[in-house]
């Protein structure tokens, strides 16, 4: 059985694609005046590769079976995948303007229930990759040949349950979960490494059975040569790309602003950060 194609989307570069979901992302923060907005500026690029290279799905039908599932675990970010699910056409640009509003299917915590594409609710950290080992354990028992991919942060590894999850996915030997971990360093509490540290994470999963890559989370170049191969590997092991990224990516003056878990963004600041992007633009 072929391999479902990529849906059918305008041909544009991967780095249009990322500035176009750092500009929907920017967009959202300014209805609002604020949202994670220095993670979805960091994870743009991941994003950019997993909708508009690995993914199999159908923008005008989200449910549809044969797609992949990707799991936000970390809720906070929805403000990122929702500027991806704009740019893919799972979600109308015109929506953008609702972003965080009242009966809006854009809320600032990605919840499953509001938003087409959005597979699972997240917010109560940890949990993301469990879900992501049932759910393929559930597609390898109806021998569909979907892959999930699961999206989550060095501040989830604090917690137990990750790792039980990792080690589950092991034993089970799933080659059809894709993990993704953004390490950007930052938690809510400070630097991740300095309130527990995770290092190495390469040996450490490669302990529990996992085919492990570590790239830099803002080339391009590097992301999709890693999705190739957890996607493509012949090895029957689930597959975790490790993605160092750097917060707010794209704005230089947020960049090198001091690094917060929720980074403040002044109400003027938010159009000087589009003309900033904006002059940046992919030729």
């Amino acid at each position: 059985m072929a391999e479902a194609p990529r849906p059918a989307l305008p041909n544009l570069s991967l780095a249009e694609r990322a500035w176009r979901i750092r500009r929907n992302a920017l967009r959202m923060g300014e209805v609002q005046g604020q949202g994670y907005i220095a993670q979805a500026l960091g994870i743009a690029d991941v994003l950019a590769v997993a909708y508009f290279h690995a993914l199999s799905y159908r923008p005008h039908e989200p449910e549809w079976e044969g797609r992949d599932r990707f799991l936000l675990s970390i809720g906070h970010y929805a403000i990122a995948l929702y500027a991806a699910l704009i740019e893919a056409g799972v979600l109308p640009e015109d929506e953008l303007e609702t972003y965080g509003g009242d009966d809006s299917r854009l809320p600032m915590s990605g919840m499953a229930a509001y938003t087409p594409g959005m597979e699972i609710t997240g917010g109560s950290l940890g949990h993301g990759l469990g879900i992501a080992v049932g759910m393929a354990l559930g597609l390898k028992r109806k021998r569909s040949r979907s892959f999930v991919y699961t999206l989550f942060s060095d501040g989830e590894l604090d917690e137990g349950s990750v790792w039980e999850a990792a080690m589950a996915a092991g034993s089970h030997r799933l080659d059809n979960l894709i993990g993704i971990v953004d390490v950007n360093n930052m938690q809510a509490d400070g630097p991740s490494t300095q309130i527990m540290n995770f290092e190495p994470l390469v040996p450490k999963f490669e302990a529990f059975g996992w085919l492990v890559q570590r790239v830099d989370g803002n080339d391009l170049e590097a992301l999709v040569t890693a999705f190739d191969l957890a996607r493509h590997a012949t090895v029957t092991r689930p597959r975790i790309i490790i993605c160092d990224t750097r917060m707010a990516k794209g704005v230089p003056f947020l960049e090198e602003r001091e690094r917060n878990h929720f980074l403040r963004v002044e109400p003027e600041e938010w159009a000087r950060a589009l003309d900033v992007l904006d002059q940046g633009r992919p030729a």
